[in-house]
């Protein structure tokens, strides 16, 4: 199966980021998915999604996203609890962590969502929220302890100044070593290019994972070759990014060298969905063997495929 780490369906336009067009919702995001997309000459879809707000939503923004605590919580998770409610074979949920809202608040709100919803993911947003996550450990601190007694994984943004540069989150990812923790975006966003700590920390850290999406295609093909290969997931960051070109960076690695590794299909298959489904307690699924096994698996599941 191929899952996406990182989607961000809304019914209201990411108030950050300000896209072009009405908002990217649940329903769009269930069509992007099914592509098809072609990986090794298959067509495939994305067979599940972790799905958050988007982070310019997760804010206070005057007159439109304007509660306070528990209830701004509620409001900027609302969409994305609807969305899981509704497709629960399609979308899995991540919970987006904002201590500005009150850190009991979010720490009660992260067993809520785990509990009645079955979400499996937290997520850190410091450069957003506008906190020093090396040094708010008192804020961090109560919401990772509720995160390890739970079982949920945590997704730390990174890429950004000042605030999420990767090796900023060290200090908490050293103190709760039962927490997986994945670094996403690889290290790159509007701020920089971060991408050998991601891999320096996913290399010398057993509880720290690598999200592909964002990293530069040479380097995804320079770490594969010394990261352990239960370390890669696939994420796409969709919206603002298209997830097909992530699908084909990591495909490339299948390629020969230099551009890639020789990779095997089961392998690639591990990068594409089967690491993170052992994490969250799925079970692994081979890659299509031919083309019509990928179609028949397609039409199975309602996709149209062009003739």
């Amino acid at each position: 199966m191929i899952i996406d780490l990182s989607c961000y369906p809304t019914d209201l336009v990411d108030l950050a980021w300000r896209h072009d067009g009405p908002p990217f919702t649940g329903d769009k995001l269930l069509k992007m998915m099914d592509g098809p997309y072609y990986v090794n000459g298959k067509p495939r879809r994305i067979d599940k999604a972790f799905i958050q707000p988007p982070q310019g939503n997760t804010i206070y923004t005057h007159e439109i996203m304007d509660l306070e605590g528990k209830a701004a919580i509620r409001q900027y998770m609302g969409y994305t609890e609807k969305m899981v409610t509704e497709h629960p074979d399609r979308f899995l949920g991540c919970f987006v962590y904002n201590p500005r809202y009150g850190v009991q608040n979010g720490v009660d709100e992260i067993e809520r969502y785990a509990k009645e919803f079955d979400f499996k993911m937290v997520q850190l947003q410091a450069n957003m929220h506008a906190y020093r996550p090396d040094r708010a450990l008192d804020w961090l601190r109560p919401a990772m302890k509720k995160c390890a007694e739970l079982g949920l994984m945590v997704k730390v943004h990174t890429g950004d100044g000042p605030y999420s540069i990767p090796t900023e989150f060290y200090p908490i990812i050293r103190e709760f070593p039962e927490i997986n923790f994945i670094l996403a975006h690889f290290g790159v966003q509007t701020g920089g290019v971060y991408v050998f700590e991601p891999m320096q920390m996913a290399l010398d850290t057993p509880s720290v994972y690598v999200e592909s999406g964002w990293c530069l295609q040479s380097r995804i093909v320079e770490f594969a070759k010394v990261l352990p290969k239960h370390k890669i997931l696939f994420g796409s960051d969709t919206p603002p990014n298209e997830p097909g070109m992530w699908i084909n960076l990591l495909e490339v690695l299948c390629h020969e060298p230099p551009q890639g590794l020789n990779l095997s299909e089961d392998d690639l298959e591990d990068y594409l969905g089967n690491n993170l489904a052992r994490m969250i307690g799925l079970e692994p699924t081979k890659p299509p063997a031919t083309v019509e096994e990928a179609e028949a698996y397609l039409r199975q599941h309602g996709v149209q495929i062009a003739a």
